[in-house]
Protein backbone atom coordinates (compact mmCIF):
# COMPACT_ATOMS: atom_id res chain seq x y z
CA UNK A 1 0.00 0.00 0.00
CA UNK A 2 2.79 2.29 0.90
CA UNK A 3 4.57 1.59 -2.12
CA UNK A 4 1.55 2.35 -4.20
CA UNK A 5 0.74 5.96 -2.35
CA UNK A 6 4.24 6.76 -3.34
CA UNK A 7 4.28 5.98 -6.73
CA UNK A 8 1.07 7.73 -6.97
CA UNK A 9 2.24 11.03 -4.83
CA UNK A 10 5.03 11.31 -7.63
CA UNK A 11 2.70 10.82 -10.53
CA UNK A 12 0.51 13.71 -8.58
CA UNK A 13 3.46 16.35 -8.49
CA UNK A 14 6.93 16.97 -8.44
CA UNK A 15 7.52 20.35 -6.67
CA UNK A 16 4.89 22.59 -6.22
CA UNK A 17 4.97 26.24 -7.23
CA UNK A 18 3.38 29.32 -7.18
CA UNK A 19 3.41 29.84 -11.00
CA UNK A 20 1.20 30.27 -13.58
CA UNK A 21 0.68 26.67 -12.62
CA UNK A 22 0.63 24.44 -9.69
CA UNK A 23 4.28 22.78 -10.70
CA UNK A 24 7.34 23.60 -11.78
CA UNK A 25 7.93 20.57 -13.43
CA UNK A 26 5.19 17.95 -14.90
CA UNK A 27 5.00 14.38 -13.79
CA UNK A 28 6.90 12.07 -15.94
CA UNK A 29 4.21 10.06 -18.08
CA UNK A 30 5.57 6.49 -17.33
CA UNK A 31 4.39 6.74 -13.45
CA UNK A 32 1.16 5.70 -11.53
CA UNK A 33 -1.49 7.80 -12.73
CA UNK A 34 -4.73 7.69 -9.77
CA UNK A 35 -7.44 5.98 -11.43
CA UNK A 36 -9.42 4.50 -9.05
CA UNK A 37 -11.89 5.24 -5.84
CA UNK A 38 -8.71 3.21 -3.86
CA UNK A 39 -5.72 5.64 -5.34
CA UNK A 40 -8.43 8.65 -4.39
CA UNK A 41 -8.32 7.27 -0.57
CA UNK A 42 -4.74 6.98 -0.51
CA UNK A 43 -4.13 10.35 -2.08
CA UNK A 44 -6.39 11.44 0.37
CA UNK A 45 -4.52 9.39 3.75
CA UNK A 46 -1.56 11.26 2.36
CA UNK A 47 -0.68 12.59 6.17
CA UNK A 48 2.04 14.66 5.28
CA UNK A 49 0.35 16.40 2.30
CA UNK A 50 -2.83 16.96 3.35
CA UNK A 51 -2.72 18.14 7.20
CA UNK A 52 0.85 19.48 7.48
CA UNK A 53 2.99 22.29 5.81
CA UNK A 54 0.45 24.97 7.15
CA UNK A 55 1.57 28.69 6.91
CA UNK A 56 3.23 30.03 10.12
CA UNK A 57 3.90 33.53 9.47
CA UNK A 58 0.78 34.61 10.57
CA UNK A 59 2.04 32.97 14.11
CA UNK A 60 5.16 34.41 13.66
CA UNK A 61 3.70 38.03 13.18
CA UNK A 62 1.53 37.59 16.15
CA UNK A 63 2.06 39.09 20.00
CA UNK A 64 1.91 35.29 21.70
CA UNK A 65 6.16 35.61 22.05
CA UNK A 66 8.67 37.88 21.68
CA UNK A 67 12.46 36.65 20.17
CA UNK A 68 15.60 38.58 22.25
CA UNK A 69 18.00 40.17 19.94
CA UNK A 70 20.59 37.57 19.92
CA UNK A 71 17.45 34.96 18.92
CA UNK A 72 16.46 37.26 15.70
CA UNK A 73 19.46 37.51 14.46
CA UNK A 74 19.98 33.47 15.12
CA UNK A 75 17.03 32.65 12.58
CA UNK A 76 18.54 31.22 9.64
CA UNK A 77 15.16 32.02 7.80
CA UNK A 78 15.36 35.49 6.66
CA UNK A 79 11.08 35.78 5.80
CA UNK A 80 11.15 34.74 9.76
CA UNK A 81 12.89 37.75 10.16
CA UNK A 82 11.64 39.90 8.51
CA UNK A 83 7.76 38.94 9.01
CA UNK A 84 8.87 39.16 12.72
CA UNK A 85 8.96 42.98 12.47
CA UNK A 86 6.39 43.31 9.88
CA UNK A 87 9.37 44.21 7.11
CA UNK A 88 8.20 45.02 3.41
CA UNK A 89 10.78 42.96 2.43
CA UNK A 90 9.66 40.74 -0.25
CA UNK A 91 9.09 36.89 0.95
CA UNK A 92 11.87 35.16 -0.65
CA UNK A 93 10.69 31.23 0.04
CA UNK A 94 7.71 30.00 -1.65
CA UNK A 95 7.11 27.46 0.63
CA UNK A 96 4.17 28.99 2.76
CA UNK A 97 2.44 29.14 -0.34
CA UNK A 98 3.11 26.20 -1.90
CA UNK A 99 2.16 23.66 1.34
CA UNK A 100 -1.24 24.37 1.19
CA UNK A 101 -1.74 24.49 -2.27
CA UNK A 102 -0.14 21.23 -2.60
CA UNK A 103 -2.99 19.97 -0.31
CA UNK A 104 -5.28 21.75 -2.80
CA UNK A 105 -3.74 20.24 -6.05
CA UNK A 106 -3.81 16.80 -4.70
CA UNK A 107 -7.38 17.25 -3.42
CA UNK A 108 -8.26 18.32 -7.02
CA UNK A 109 -6.46 15.20 -7.97
CA UNK A 110 -8.79 12.84 -6.30
CA UNK A 111 -12.37 15.17 -7.37
CA UNK A 112 -11.20 15.13 -11.16
CA UNK A 113 -10.61 11.19 -10.72
CA UNK A 114 -14.03 10.55 -8.66
CA UNK A 115 -15.67 12.94 -11.22
CA UNK A 116 -15.01 10.11 -13.70
CA UNK A 117 -16.13 7.47 -11.61
CA UNK A 118 -19.37 6.09 -12.66
CA UNK A 119 -19.88 3.30 -10.00
CA UNK A 120 -21.06 5.55 -7.05
CA UNK A 121 -23.08 2.60 -4.96
CA UNK A 122 -22.57 2.64 -1.05
CA UNK A 123 -20.99 5.88 0.96
CA UNK A 124 -16.90 4.76 0.44
CA UNK A 125 -17.84 8.27 -3.42
CA UNK A 126 -19.21 10.22 -1.33
CA UNK A 127 -16.98 10.37 1.41
CA UNK A 128 -14.25 10.39 -0.59
CA UNK A 129 -14.94 13.29 -2.44
CA UNK A 130 -16.24 14.84 0.83
CA UNK A 131 -12.48 14.38 2.10
CA UNK A 132 -11.54 16.20 -1.11
CA UNK A 133 -13.71 19.19 -0.91
CA UNK A 134 -13.07 19.69 3.03
CA UNK A 135 -9.30 19.31 2.55
CA UNK A 136 -9.47 21.84 0.05
CA UNK A 137 -11.45 24.13 2.18
CA UNK A 138 -9.08 24.30 5.04
CA UNK A 139 -5.93 24.64 3.01
CA UNK A 140 -7.74 27.86 1.19
CA UNK A 141 -8.87 28.49 4.31
CA UNK A 142 -5.48 28.62 6.24
CA UNK A 143 -4.18 30.40 3.38
CA UNK A 144 -6.67 33.06 3.42
CA UNK A 145 -6.34 33.68 7.51
CA UNK A 146 -2.06 34.74 6.25
CA UNK A 147 -2.19 36.32 3.01
CA UNK A 148 -5.29 38.30 3.12
CA UNK A 149 -6.98 41.41 4.49
CA UNK A 150 -9.24 41.36 7.20
CA UNK A 151 -12.59 40.64 6.25
CA UNK A 152 -15.61 43.48 6.19
CA UNK A 153 -18.98 42.75 4.35
CA UNK A 154 -18.46 46.50 3.05
CA UNK A 155 -15.29 45.59 0.97
CA UNK A 156 -15.13 42.34 1.14
CA UNK A 157 -16.49 42.38 -2.75
CA UNK A 158 -13.68 44.66 -4.07
CA UNK A 159 -10.77 43.36 -1.50
CA UNK A 160 -7.79 40.48 -2.93
CA UNK A 161 -8.60 37.39 -1.96
CA UNK A 162 -6.46 34.13 -3.78
CA UNK A 163 -6.37 32.21 -6.62
CA UNK A 164 -9.32 30.17 -6.58
CA UNK A 165 -8.29 26.51 -7.90
CA UNK A 166 -10.92 24.05 -8.69
CA UNK A 167 -8.78 21.68 -11.08
CA UNK A 168 -5.62 19.93 -11.41
CA UNK A 169 -5.09 21.98 -14.71
CA UNK A 170 -0.69 22.24 -14.48
CA UNK A 171 -1.70 25.25 -17.05
CA UNK A 172 -4.35 26.62 -15.20
CA UNK A 173 -3.13 31.05 -14.64
CA UNK A 174 -3.34 31.70 -11.17
CA UNK A 175 -5.57 34.76 -10.65
CA UNK A 176 -6.66 35.95 -7.66
CA UNK A 177 -10.78 36.27 -6.72
CA UNK A 178 -12.18 38.80 -4.51
CA UNK A 179 -11.88 37.93 -0.13
CA UNK A 180 -16.36 37.30 -0.93
CA UNK A 181 -15.73 35.30 -3.34
CA UNK A 182 -12.97 32.85 -1.44
CA UNK A 183 -14.78 33.08 1.61
CA UNK A 184 -17.78 32.15 -0.78
CA UNK A 185 -15.60 29.09 -2.13
CA UNK A 186 -14.60 27.71 1.37
CA UNK A 187 -18.46 27.96 2.46
CA UNK A 188 -19.37 25.67 -0.22
CA UNK A 189 -16.95 23.31 0.25
CA UNK A 190 -17.20 22.75 4.04
CA UNK A 191 -20.76 22.64 3.30
CA UNK A 192 -21.39 20.19 0.67
CA UNK A 193 -18.34 17.93 3.30
CA UNK A 194 -20.29 18.67 6.47
CA UNK A 195 -23.51 17.20 4.64
CA UNK A 196 -21.52 13.74 3.38
CA UNK A 197 -19.49 13.09 5.86
CA UNK A 198 -19.78 10.45 8.47
CA UNK A 199 -20.08 11.06 12.59
CA UNK A 200 -16.81 9.02 12.76
CA UNK A 201 -13.80 9.14 10.24
CA UNK A 202 -11.89 5.69 9.11
CA UNK A 203 -8.62 7.46 9.99
CA UNK A 204 -7.57 10.02 12.21
CA UNK A 205 -6.46 12.16 10.19
CA UNK A 206 -9.45 12.31 8.08
CA UNK A 207 -12.54 14.81 8.93
CA UNK A 208 -15.29 13.89 10.80
CA UNK A 209 -18.54 15.56 10.01
CA UNK A 210 -18.04 17.86 13.35
CA UNK A 211 -14.63 19.01 11.63
CA UNK A 212 -16.65 20.52 8.70
CA UNK A 213 -19.46 22.01 11.05
CA UNK A 214 -15.94 23.52 13.12
CA UNK A 215 -14.31 24.72 9.82
CA UNK A 216 -17.81 27.05 9.18
CA UNK A 217 -17.87 28.18 12.77
CA UNK A 218 -14.33 29.01 12.49
CA UNK A 219 -14.99 31.26 8.98
CA UNK A 220 -18.09 32.97 9.84
CA UNK A 221 -16.70 34.04 13.07
CA UNK A 222 -13.14 35.39 11.20
CA UNK A 223 -16.65 37.44 8.66
CA UNK A 224 -18.33 38.75 11.64
CA UNK A 225 -21.40 36.38 11.19
CA UNK A 226 -22.54 35.72 14.49
CA UNK A 227 -25.66 34.00 13.51
CA UNK A 228 -24.06 31.50 11.60
CA UNK A 229 -20.84 31.13 13.88
CA UNK A 230 -22.69 30.04 16.81
CA UNK A 231 -25.24 27.57 14.44
CA UNK A 232 -22.11 25.92 13.12
CA UNK A 233 -20.33 25.99 16.84
CA UNK A 234 -23.46 24.47 17.75
CA UNK A 235 -23.38 21.84 15.36
CA UNK A 236 -19.92 20.39 15.85
CA UNK A 237 -20.93 20.33 19.62
CA UNK A 238 -24.20 18.41 19.15
CA UNK A 239 -21.83 15.95 17.24
CA UNK A 240 -18.63 15.94 19.43
CA UNK A 241 -19.15 18.09 22.62
CA UNK A 242 -15.91 16.47 25.23
CA UNK A 243 -13.55 18.45 26.89
CA UNK A 244 -9.99 17.25 28.73
CA UNK A 245 -10.37 17.82 32.53
CA UNK A 246 -6.68 19.31 32.67
CA UNK A 247 -7.37 18.54 36.37
CA UNK A 248 -6.51 15.17 34.89
CA UNK A 249 -3.23 15.64 33.01
CA UNK A 250 0.42 15.85 33.84
CA UNK A 251 1.78 19.21 34.08
CA UNK A 252 5.18 17.63 34.55
CA UNK A 253 5.13 15.86 31.16
CA UNK A 254 7.28 17.46 28.09
CA UNK A 255 4.83 17.40 26.01
CA UNK A 256 1.07 16.95 28.39
CA UNK A 257 -1.45 16.09 25.40
CA UNK A 258 -1.46 13.05 23.27
CA UNK A 259 -2.06 13.52 20.10
CA UNK A 260 -5.08 12.70 18.67
CA UNK A 261 -6.81 13.53 21.78
CA UNK A 262 -10.55 13.66 22.63
CA UNK A 263 -10.64 17.12 22.11
CA UNK A 264 -9.18 17.23 18.40
CA UNK A 265 -11.90 17.17 15.68
CA UNK A 266 -9.64 17.34 12.84
CA UNK A 267 -5.64 17.19 13.24
CA UNK A 268 -3.51 19.91 11.42
CA UNK A 269 0.28 20.97 11.97
CA UNK A 270 1.79 23.98 10.43
CA UNK A 271 5.28 23.82 8.55
CA UNK A 272 8.11 24.12 10.89
CA UNK A 273 9.48 27.51 12.19
CA UNK A 274 13.28 28.67 13.66
CA UNK A 275 11.06 31.72 15.10
CA UNK A 276 8.61 29.66 17.11
CA UNK A 277 11.00 27.16 18.14
CA UNK A 278 11.39 26.46 22.29
CA UNK A 279 14.80 27.45 21.27
CA UNK A 280 14.17 31.25 20.18
CA UNK A 281 10.30 31.42 21.21
CA UNK A 282 10.00 33.12 24.62
CA UNK A 283 5.82 33.63 25.55
CA UNK A 284 5.05 37.29 26.05
CA UNK A 285 5.35 37.69 29.75
CA UNK A 286 1.88 40.44 30.06
CA UNK A 287 0.04 37.42 28.38
CA UNK A 288 1.76 34.77 31.16
CA UNK A 289 0.62 36.62 33.82
CA UNK A 290 -2.81 36.58 32.66
CA UNK A 291 -3.05 32.89 33.68
CA UNK A 292 -4.05 32.76 37.46
CA UNK A 293 -2.63 30.81 39.72
CA UNK A 294 -5.01 28.28 39.66
CA UNK A 295 -5.33 28.48 36.05
CA UNK A 296 -3.65 24.08 35.14
CA UNK A 297 -2.80 25.96 31.67
CA UNK A 298 -0.16 27.51 33.16
CA UNK A 299 1.43 24.37 34.04
CA UNK A 300 0.07 22.55 30.87
CA UNK A 301 0.88 24.99 28.54
CA UNK A 302 3.73 26.41 29.64
CA UNK A 303 7.81 25.48 30.91
CA UNK A 304 10.23 27.61 32.58
CA UNK A 305 14.18 27.81 31.21
CA UNK A 306 17.29 30.09 31.44
CA UNK A 307 16.06 32.43 28.92
CA UNK A 308 12.44 32.98 30.10
CA UNK A 309 8.92 31.18 29.40
CA UNK A 310 8.33 28.77 26.63
CA UNK A 311 5.10 27.02 25.66
CA UNK A 312 5.14 23.24 25.33
CA UNK A 313 1.05 22.70 25.08
CA UNK A 314 0.94 21.01 21.46
CA UNK A 315 -1.79 19.32 20.74
CA UNK A 316 0.01 17.33 17.97
CA UNK A 317 2.90 16.18 21.05
CA UNK A 318 5.04 17.78 18.96
CA UNK A 319 7.90 20.18 19.02
CA UNK A 320 7.18 20.95 15.02
CA UNK A 321 5.45 23.21 13.99
CA UNK A 322 2.10 24.26 15.99
CA UNK A 323 -1.54 22.81 15.74
CA UNK A 324 -3.83 24.31 13.37
CA UNK A 325 -6.35 21.77 13.65
CA UNK A 326 -10.00 22.04 14.84
CA UNK A 327 -11.18 21.07 18.62
CA UNK A 328 -14.31 21.21 20.61
CA UNK A 329 -12.26 24.09 23.57
CA UNK A 330 -12.28 26.12 20.39
CA UNK A 331 -16.03 25.95 19.53
CA UNK A 332 -17.32 26.20 22.84
CA UNK A 333 -15.19 29.52 22.79
CA UNK A 334 -16.14 29.88 19.68
CA UNK A 335 -20.68 29.58 20.36
CA UNK A 336 -19.62 31.21 23.60
CA UNK A 337 -18.27 34.51 22.21
CA UNK A 338 -21.15 34.10 19.04
CA UNK A 339 -23.90 33.83 21.98
CA UNK A 340 -22.23 36.72 23.72
CA UNK A 341 -22.52 39.39 20.64
CA UNK A 342 -26.01 38.07 19.67
CA UNK A 343 -27.53 38.68 23.24
CA UNK A 344 -27.82 35.20 24.37
CA UNK A 345 -26.52 35.92 27.06
CA UNK A 346 -27.43 32.74 29.22
CA UNK A 347 -26.22 30.62 26.75
CA UNK A 348 -22.85 32.45 26.72
CA UNK A 349 -22.41 32.09 30.43
CA UNK A 350 -23.16 28.13 30.30
CA UNK A 351 -20.58 27.61 27.80
CA UNK A 352 -17.92 29.88 29.69
CA UNK A 353 -18.66 28.16 32.94
CA UNK A 354 -18.64 25.04 31.41
CA UNK A 355 -15.15 24.96 29.69
CA UNK A 356 -13.62 26.85 32.89
CA UNK A 357 -14.65 24.22 35.00
CA UNK A 358 -11.56 22.37 33.31
CA UNK A 359 -9.44 24.48 32.75
CA UNK A 360 -8.89 25.47 36.51
CA UNK A 361 -8.18 23.36 39.45
CA UNK A 362 -11.05 21.71 41.06
CA UNK A 363 -13.19 23.54 43.33
CA UNK A 364 -11.20 26.68 42.96
CA UNK A 365 -13.22 28.81 40.95
CA UNK A 366 -16.66 30.30 40.99
CA UNK A 367 -18.93 30.21 38.34
CA UNK A 368 -19.12 33.33 36.22
CA UNK A 369 -22.24 35.07 36.95
CA UNK A 370 -23.07 38.41 35.16
CA UNK A 371 -26.15 39.82 33.29
CA UNK A 372 -23.31 42.74 31.81
CA UNK A 373 -23.05 41.65 28.38
CA UNK A 374 -20.09 43.56 27.84
CA UNK A 375 -18.47 41.97 30.98
CA UNK A 376 -18.94 38.49 29.57
CA UNK A 377 -17.81 39.00 25.91
CA UNK A 378 -14.88 40.52 27.29
CA UNK A 379 -14.59 37.29 29.96
CA UNK A 380 -14.60 35.22 27.09
CA UNK A 381 -12.17 36.91 24.74
CA UNK A 382 -9.78 36.42 27.42
CA UNK A 383 -10.23 32.75 27.78
CA UNK A 384 -9.93 32.30 24.24
CA UNK A 385 -7.01 34.57 24.27
CA UNK A 386 -5.46 31.86 26.90
CA UNK A 387 -6.64 28.97 25.33
CA UNK A 388 -5.61 28.80 21.40
CA UNK A 389 -2.14 30.48 22.36
CA UNK A 390 0.02 28.80 19.07
CA UNK A 391 -2.97 27.55 17.44
CA UNK A 392 -2.64 29.73 14.45
CA UNK A 393 -5.70 31.39 15.39
CA UNK A 394 -4.26 34.73 16.89
CA UNK A 395 -3.02 36.52 13.58
CA UNK A 396 -7.18 36.40 12.41
CA UNK A 397 -8.04 36.58 15.64
CA UNK A 398 -5.96 40.57 15.55
CA UNK A 399 -7.94 41.10 12.00
CA UNK A 400 -11.33 40.56 13.62
CA UNK A 401 -10.80 42.30 16.94
CA UNK A 402 -8.65 45.39 15.44
CA UNK A 403 -12.58 46.61 13.70
CA UNK A 404 -13.86 47.10 17.17
CA UNK A 405 -12.66 50.57 18.72
CA UNK A 406 -12.38 48.39 22.28
CA UNK A 407 -10.73 45.60 21.45
CA UNK A 408 -8.09 47.26 18.95
CA UNK A 409 -4.24 46.70 19.70
CA UNK A 410 -0.89 48.37 18.46
CA UNK A 411 1.73 45.63 18.63
CA UNK A 412 5.27 46.37 19.13
CA UNK A 413 8.84 44.80 18.89
CA UNK A 414 12.27 45.66 19.75
CA UNK A 415 15.22 44.74 18.35
CA UNK A 416 18.68 46.40 19.10
CA UNK A 417 16.69 49.15 20.78
CA UNK A 418 14.72 49.83 18.03
CA UNK A 419 11.22 49.54 17.88
CA UNK A 420 8.96 48.46 15.26
CA UNK A 421 5.16 48.64 15.33
CA UNK A 422 2.13 47.52 13.90
CA UNK A 423 -1.11 49.63 14.23
CA UNK A 424 -4.59 48.67 13.83
CA UNK A 425 -6.03 47.43 10.79
CA UNK A 426 -2.78 48.26 8.97
CA UNK A 427 -2.79 46.99 5.52
CA UNK A 428 0.63 44.73 6.60
CA UNK A 429 -1.81 42.05 8.15
CA UNK A 430 -1.87 41.03 4.59
CA UNK A 431 1.31 39.46 4.27
CA UNK A 432 3.27 39.58 1.42
CA UNK A 433 2.89 37.00 -1.23
CA UNK A 434 5.92 35.45 -2.01
CA UNK A 435 7.85 37.44 -4.57
CA UNK A 436 8.31 34.08 -7.45
CA UNK A 437 4.30 34.15 -7.36
CA UNK A 438 3.70 37.45 -7.97
CA UNK A 439 6.67 38.08 -10.88
CA UNK A 440 5.53 34.49 -12.58
CA UNK A 441 1.67 34.60 -12.56
CA UNK A 442 1.34 38.52 -12.61
CA UNK A 443 -0.57 38.37 -9.31
CA UNK A 444 -1.01 41.93 -7.64
CA UNK A 445 0.68 41.61 -4.69
CA UNK A 446 -0.78 42.72 -1.27
CA UNK A 447 -0.51 46.91 -0.72
CA UNK A 448 1.21 48.68 1.54
CA UNK A 449 0.74 51.68 3.65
Amino acid sequence: MFKKLFKLMASSFLLLSSCNNYLDLKPDAKMVIPKTLEDCELLLNDYSTMNTKYPTYGEVAADNYYLTSSSWKGIADIDERNVYIWSDEPIVSTNQWQGPYKAIYQANQVLSVLAEITDRSGDRWKVCNANALFFRAFAMHQLMNVFTAPYDKKTANEALGLPIKLSPNLDERSVRASLNETCLQIIKDYTIAAHDLPAQAENKGLPRRAAAYAGLARLYLGMQDNERAFQYADSALALQPALLDYNMLNANATLPFSRFNAEVLFSATSSSSYALGQSYALVDTALFRSYATNDLRRGLFFRQTGNGMVFKGSYDNSLSGIFVGLTTAEMYLTRAEAAARLGKLEAATEDLNTFRSLRYKAASINRFESTDATALLKEVLLERRKELIFRGLRWADLKRLNQEENSAQTLTRMIDDKSYMLKPNSKKYAILIPQVAIQESDMKQNARD
